[in-house]
């Protein structure tokens, strides 16, 4: 797939209403039923979808000991301190958390609740004629240069945010555009902020607060946070940042007035998600959010130090594990050969293949000391479908490819085997466990394979349309003329024809050698092939007679995928090894087959190799052995007009995305089912949402969004509909899907201004009804959220929706010796 040179769509603001932008991590005329659309529901009809519980191994403070460094992983080193900049990143937010104020948290169902660290109390005191809040500050909440926290800072926070001095470079200013005025109350701790319009997520303004020194000046705004903070009030102070060491250090405040913190320092390291086994295997790090590999690596070294399994002993994964004793022999004998060229060369992979093995080896003993916490992330994974232009600019073919998915299926593939709760979101606006949530996924319907080919149908898109021109077309030297040019073209026909008869019966003898010699000639070719090619003959593989590694099924659903070269990763056709190697190919297969103790054949109940004479997609067999009938949709792609319907399906190719394109793997099979096939296409992690999502060079995308406690301020620019500029392009701020309606827009407006918090739910659940009936979204799982600690870590690993409590995390106290000897004695 080819970029586009430049974005069609722009994602800068609409003015005067900027919004909030949000990390990463994107139009309905349907008819619908007016009960679903509405929203409208009972607290019994309400969804109490529980959220997933964290697992950050709670402990009491007086079980924590005091004193230690954690040193916590990091993406990379921060680019700015300052969190409303554009290019604020998690270590920014994680920095932030420790040394700054914030006046509301989340608990862990995602619901703010006052900080008493700060806040005495928090209310709206007055509404009319205007929103007044009142906020009652901790009379001992000091910066660290001994400042009092107080209404200059406010004030000072409000100007730099509300958007109208442009000489301040901010991300965001949600909310703060509509405050009119803040004053100090009856004394200094008692700030009075007064808004020109009804603002009902007040709650998500000032947190982080930053000092008067930050927010006072553009310059201090714009580039003295970026490396550094001039005062801050956390129980953590910002002691040092290395960039070449790639740390950034914290320290416990001493002016502190809360809690004290347990830790002495917790250091900040950036390294790599694809680096950090080694490191904690190292043991450099304490604490690290590590992908599904990672974690799948864990689970083995801890099941073999279970199981006594040591070091010294071949295991039975990693390097080793794919020596078989076959290989290991020729190996030692070429070692050993005489041909001495040969031997250094093989003594020397052996060496370096010994050194791999000991490695691996040395860390997963290692790593079999370590536990994997896990939770589901605040945040959803969704499969974007960009209704700019192309086929899905068509309602009806968003709505078809999001009825041919089944959710539930692809939810289960990335968190059951994690042994986390599986339920596909319904909603694009909160998670479950939050006040907002509801299940609105029937605005569009489950999946229904009928029903998206019918959705497909009534569109346009046939099989067999590809083929078809639009009526009145003139293709090439088959457009002629109607009246007496055609006829005239008719005859001019039957001459042609009569002539080629003629010459054919005239054929002379040495015309047929030549013909004859030919056509051994083809026959010699096919029978051998080109020296980089196996041989087929005799043989061919099950399946393999259809496109982009899919193998067809026998029961009707989206056919699976084939593993391996020929499966999706290439789309390319393998042919079968001569008959030798094909049945021991096959006599290894079963034996596999048999071993398989995971997710394969015998925990689906049935064994692949032996007991069905259907055939196995991708098993060698004789030629002429039929293939598993290929369901009908499958057979034939749809079309319209003479074009196919071709999507194109962009995902990121980098480490750590592997769960993401094995997803992607799966909606490919899903949609081929219905007819549309999907073109992959696999970029840099780097460009993948930069030049491809943003920029609208994509038919389909899957990314993710994070969760909010405040979704009618944060979630209006990632669904606000499109808006057309002057140059022609689209202004779609964070709605990358370029799908919206002008109801959405009004929905979103009203939650926002409504100072009633039910009458603010229900907007919200109005507007995910539509946003889901619009099919420019379809959010797939919540994302799981695994984090690797040493087992004596408290209060720290996958908190899920809680924010960390930072004064809290620490090492457990070791057991007294008493304990330690009641134990032995057990």
């Amino acid at each position: 797939m080819s970029q586009v040179g430049a974005p069609r769509g722009r994602t800068c603001s609409r003015s005067p209403r900027s919004r909030t932008l949000r990390s990463v991590a994107t139009l309905t005329s349907a008819v619908l039923a007016i009960s679903v659309l509405a929203g409208c529901s009972s607290a019994d009809e309400l969804d109490e979808a529980a959220p997933a519980v964290p697992d950050h191994a709670p402990a009491a403070r007086d079980q924590v000991q005091d004193g230690a460094t954690l040193n916590w992983a990091v993406d990379a080193m921060p680019a700015t301190l300052n969190a409303f900049q554009a290019d604020a990143d998690g270590a920014t937010s994680r920095i932030a958390g420790a040394v700054l104020p914030a006046l509301y948290t989340l608990d862990e169902r995602g619901r703010p609740q006052r900080n008493p660290d700060y806040l005495e109390s928090a209310q709206v005191v007055e509404t009319e004629p205007k929103q007044v809040v009142l906020y009652k500050l901790n009379q001992q909440a000091v910066w660290s240069d001994g400042r009092e926290i107080g209404a200059p800072d406010f004030v000072a926070q409000w100007r730099a945010l509300n958007g109208r001095d442009t000489a301040y470079w901010t991300a965001r200013n949600s909310g703060y555009e509509r405050i009119e005025k803040i004053e100090r109350g009856k004394n200094d701790l008692e700030v009075r902020v007064t808004f020109g319009k009804p603002y009902a997520d007040w709650q998500s303004l000032f947190t982080p607060l930053y000092p008067k020194e930050v927010m006072g000046s553009p310059s201090s705004f714009n580039d003295g946070a970026r490396t550094t903070l001039k005062a801050t009030a956390g129980p953590f102070l910002l002691k040092a940042s290395d960039a070449t060491a790639g740390t950034v250090t914290l320290t416990r405040n001493p002016r502190w007035w809360g809690q004290s913190a347990k830790l002495d320092q917790l250091v900040l390291k950036a390294v790599a998600r694809q680096d950090r086994v080694a490191a904690l295997a190292a043991g450099t790090l304490d604490l690290a959010e590590i992908d599904r590999s990672a974690a799948d690596r864990i689970a083995l070294a801890v099941k073999d130090a279970r199981a006594g399994q040591g070091g010294s002993q071949v295991l039975s994964h990693g390097p080793s594990a794919a020596i078989t004793p076959s290989a290991a022999l020729k190996s030692w004998a070429l070692a050993n050969g005489s041909d001495e060229k040969k031997a250094e060369t093989v003594r020397a992979a052996r060496e370096k293949n010994q050194k791999a093995i000991d490695q691996y080896a040395a860390e997963q003993k290692a790593l079999g000391k370590l536990v994997v916490r896990k939770s589901l992330e605040p945040a959803y994974t969704q499969l974007s479908l960009n209704g700019e232009n192309g086929p899905l600019a068509d309602e009806r073919v968003r709505r078809a490819v999001a009825r041919a998915l089944d959710r539930r299926e692809l939810a289960e593939s990335v968190l059951k085997p994690l042994g986390l709760p599986a339920d596909p979101p319904g909603s694009h606006l909160a998670l479950a466990g939050q006040a907002a949530y509801a299940d609105s996924s029937d605005a569009l319907g489950d999946q229904d394979t009928n029903e998206a080919r019918a959705l497909l149908a009534d569109a346009g898109w046939v099989p067999g349309g590809a083929a078809k021109k639009p009526a009145g077309t003139k293709a090439g030297s088959e457009a002629v003329e109607k009246g007496a040019g055609s006829e005239k073209q008719t005859e001019a026909d039957k001459k042609t024809d009569a002539d080629k008869k003629t010459g054919a019966d005239k054929k002379t003898g040495a015309e047929e050698k030549t013909k004859t010699d030919a056509e051994k000639k083809t026959s010699d070719k096919a029978a051998k092939p080109d020296a980089d090619v196996a041989s087929s003959d005799g043989l061919y593989i099950v399946g393999d007679d259809k496109p982009g590694g899919t193998a067809a099924r026998d029961d009707g659903k989206a056919p699976e995928p084939v593993i391996g070269a020929g499966g999706p990763e290439n789309g390319t056709h393998i042919l079968a090894p001569a008959a030798g190697a094909a049945l021991e190919n096959m006599a290894l297969l079963r034996q596999a087959a048999l071993l398989d103790a995971g997710a394969g054949a015998e925990a689906r109940g049935q064994n692949p190799a032996v007991g069905s004479d259907k055939g196995v997609a991708g098993a060698y067999a004789p030629r002429g052995t039929a293939a598993p009938a290929a369901p009908a949709a499958a057979t034939g792609a749809l079309g319209k007009d003479g074009k196919p319907l071709n999507l194109r399906f962009v995902l990121p190719s980098g480490p750590g995305s592997e769960s993401l394109r094995a997803v992607g793997d799966k909606i490919v099979r899903m949609l081929d089912a219905i007819g549309i096939r999907t073109e992959i296409t696999k970029v840099a992690d780097e460009s993948f949402f930069k030049d491809h999502v943003a920029a609208g060079d994509y038919d389909l995308a899957l990314y993710s969004w994070p969760a909010s406690a405040f979704p009618a301020t944060d979630a209006r620019p990632i669904f606000a509909k499109p808006e057309p500029a002057s140059d022609g392009s689209l202004l779609v701020e964070q709605n990358y899907a370029r799908v919206g309606t002008d109801r959405i827009d009004q929905l979103f407006d009203q939650a926002v201004a409504t100072l009633d918090e039910e009458e603010a739910r229900e907007l919200v659940r109005q507007a995910d009804a539509r946003i889901w009936a619009a099919a420019g979204s379809i959010p797939l799982y919540q994302r799981p959220q695994l984090v690797a600690a040493k087992p004596g870590l408290v209060n720290a690993g996958a908190w899920g929706f809680a924010t960390p409590r930072y004064q809290d995390i620490g090492f457990k106290k070791p057991e007294s010796a008493k304990g330690a000897e009641r134990n032995v004695e057990k």
